[in-house]
């Protein structure tokens, strides 16, 4: 949380900060509603059920607007707060797991060099 305080009490969604949420409702302009900790989030360019990954670019008082970056990553009503640099750390980790993978495949002539010096 931020720390800031309304008439409302502590806003707890900060500016940049990514959220998984649900759209729950669609408001007068079309845009979708989403709520952290009862805090509206209006986003842009959703329907109604989509589970979506949210990032703050503005916070005003009562609401706040957001940005779909991806889809929800969280399970079923589970909301999920993620900064810029978390969110760039679990990306570099993913990549690094996944060149892990690559390297350690099976390579075909090491196959066959174990295989003749189990007949021999």
């Amino acid at each position: 949380m931020n720390g800031k305080r309304g008439k409302f009490g502590a806003i707890p969604v900060k500016e940049g900060d990514i959220y998984d949420v649900e759209i729950e409702g669609i408001g007068e302009k079309g845009d979708g509603i989403a709520r952290v900790n009862n805090y509206v989030i209006i986003v842009p360019n959703v329907q109604k059920g989509d589970k979506v990954k949210v990032k703050i670019n503005a916070v005003r008082g009562k609401v706040s607007f957001g940005e779909v970056i991806g889809d929800s990553d969280a399970a079923d009503g589970e909301t999920e707060a993620q900064t810029d640099e978390e969110a760039t750390e679990t990306e570099e980790a993913e990549e690094t797991e996944e060149d892990t993978e690559e390297e350690t495949e099976d390579d075909p002539e090491e196959d066959s060099d174990e295989e003749e010096k189990k007949e021999e």
